[in-house]
């Protein structure tokens, strides 16, 4: 496995009072990459992808709030709007527009309403399996109605403060966990997404950085037809990329493509939902073949 060095600069930025992190891995005068992770992730799942392409970009990656080293919310609260905001945020703060977003999961669902949000400061957009639900699941929520999904997330939440993190003897005894979630990660990569995605304990135990609250999602978000807005906002050539072998619906059979202006589908047939760590070669030149087309004059 290829993985960046640690040559990476980490720096910190505020974001509605809140302290997040990123790390900077240089070659700031190229073309600025932003990768933004998944849910109950962390900054480093991309140093594949950066090992390959930080020679020809500006590459730029952030843990979300409540993820890696980033401070937590103290309410539990992580709201898609606020993650939005984080995103522009870095981006005005640091002068990186317009640059180009990939983000995974959670990352791609935030990069993909930012760039329907701010069409002009956005080159080029892939979302991994980012679109969120799939509109059949969407619509049997829709069935449940409000005071049933409010009902359903206090006692989520009341749950979730009194969970404790649970805590690993070893950092082994965690990726050993974290290959059981995802059996498809080889040893080598596991361990590398573990020591970097667990903390060590007072008591000399290890925990996953990432706030227990993440598992629960809010209750209320954009409604439907205000995201498909969005979508059908995004003026970069934008590329949205599916693991033939997961759980996701594919955006060109159940009909959110057509939302998309200038969008095509990229199924990687022997990948799950981790499209970029099951087959990461195939996923990198798929990703610098579309990174260095050449972008439509408008």
């Amino acid at each position: 496995m290829k993985v960046a060095q640690d040559f990476a600069t980490p720096k910190t930025y505020v974001s509605q009072r809140l302290k997040l992190h990123y790390l900077d891995w240089g070659n700031c005068d190229a073309p600025s990459l932003l990768l933004l992770h998944g849910g109950r992730d962390h900054c480093r799942t991309w140093d594949q992808v950066v090992a390959e392409l930080r020679g020809d970009w500006h590459i730029i990656t952030p843990d979300l709030r409540g993820h890696g080293d980033s401070e937590w919310v103290q309410s539990g609260h992580y709201g898609m709007d606020d993650l939005i905001y984080d995103l522009a945020e870095l981006i005005e703060q640091q002068h990186l527009a317009p640059l180009a977003l990939v983000g995974h999961s959670l990352g791609g669902n935030v990069c993909l309403r930012f760039s329907g949000l701010y069409p002009d400061r956005v080159r080029k957009l892939v979302a991994i399996e980012g679109l969120g639900p799939s509109p059949k699941l969407i619509a049997e929520e829709a069935t449940r109605g409000v005071v049933e999904r409010m009902h359903r997330w206090i006692g989520r939440q009341r749950e979730l403060a009194g969970r404790v993190p649970r805590r690993y003897e070893s950092i082994e005894e965690a990726q050993l966990r974290m290959q059981a979630v995802n059996p498809g990660l080889s040893a080598e990569l596991a361990w590398h997404l573990t020591r970097h995605g667990v903390s060590r304990n007072e008591d000399g135990t290890y925990s996953w950085k990432f706030d227990n609250h993440l598992r629960v999602s809010p209750p209320l978000d954009m409604t439907r037809a205000e995201i498909q807005e969005l979508w059908g906002r995004i003026a970069c050539p934008t590329m949205l990329v599916y693991g033939g072998r997961s759980w996701a619906s594919n955006p060109q059979t159940d009909g959110r493509l057509a939302h998309f202006r200038n969008a095509t589908v990229a199924v990687i047939e022997q990948a799950g939902h981790w499209v970029h760590h099951d087959r990461a070669a195939e996923f990198i030149a798929l990703l610098r073949s579309f990174l260095a087309s050449q972008v439509p004059r408008s």
